[in-house]
């Protein structure tokens, strides 16, 4: 578990290093990375989407616990940049809106999927939600710091939920497994109130 901890840790070092360089460049890097760092945290379902993610990355345990995650930001990355090349991928909306309802249902049914269809099944929502991110960059935005900016957020998201995981499992094999699938069970119910358009 600390071993695939470390991993986790040591790639979001790897994606952030970059996510430096960019912001000290220029103005309109500077713009561009704060942007695309701002862009998933300002919305609720990106926000609960990302967490899950890291949530049931936990849950999964071993090598899930860092390719999940990983597999997420580096689909996203391809998703970003349909979106700032202005092609496009249909429902996207509705796709983000059902990563959140069918990531919170899996986290409260404590799904033990095998690690490759848990990464197709992360990097399928992950189109959805880079292209998004892409599809808005701002036009006086420079892309591949905007890029960097949406990643780097996504993944500390993503560790917010396995740090989630971890914690919670603290309090004990029953009390923390409960309270992991509760919370996967409110994310899903926000997310059928983001796709009904209620919230």
């Amino acid at each position: 578990m600390r071993q695939s901890i470390k991993r986790m840790l040591l790639a979001l070092a790897a994606v952030a290093a970059p996510a430096v360089a960019y912001a000290h460049t220029g103005v309109g890097d500077t713009s561009g990375f704060v942007h695309g760092f701002s862009h998933p945290i300002s919305g609720l379902d990106h926000i609960l989407a990302m967490v899950m993610v890291g949530v049931f990355a936990f849950q999964l345990g071993g090598r899930a616990t860092w390719l999940v995650p990983t597999t997420f930001v580096l689909v996203m990355a391809v998703g970003g940049g349909l979106g700032i090349a202005g092609i496009n991928v249909p429902f996207v909306e509705l796709g983000i809106a059902l990563s959140v309802v069918v990531l919170g249902a899996i986290v409260a049914l404590n799904v033990k999927a095998p690690t490759a269809v848990a990464m197709g099944l992360v990097g399928l929502f992950a189109i959805f939600h880079g292209h998004a991110h892409g599809a808005e960059m701002p036009e006086n935005a420079a892309g591949a710091a905007y890029a960097a900016g949406f990643m780097i957020a996504t993944a500390v998201l993503h560790a917010v939920g396995l740090g989630l995981g971890f914690m919670i499992g603290r309090a004990g094999e029953r009390h923390g497994t409960f309270a992991v699938r509760t919370a996967g069970g409110v994310a899903a119910v926000a997310g059928v109130g983001i796709l009904t358009g209620m919230i």
